[in-house]
């Protein structure tokens, strides 16, 4: 069942965009770029989330990239 968000598309777009723009710019390979993201996805987690919460949520944003991920045979 899909979630519905807080967030209008547009605005994770922008946002997405705007990111893909900062990895492209400096011509990022992919192993750095999932590097930083999830450098930066534990520095959010860590700085903004209770501590008695962390675990779950990264439980549960791990979850949801796993299922986000398709299993093409694109590359």
């Amino acid at each position: 069942m899909p979630q519905i968000s807080r967030y209008s598309d547009e605005r994770v777009e922008e946002l997405l965009s705007e990111l893909a723009s900062v990895l492209e710019k400096h011509q990022t390979p992919t192993d750095l770029s999932l590097m930083v993201l999830g450098n930066m996805v534990t520095n959010l987690i860590n700085t903004s989330v209770a501590s008695a919460q962390r675990r779950s949520l990264a439980r549960s944003f791990a979850e949801a990239l796993q299922a986000s991920v398709s299993e093409d045979k694109a590359h």
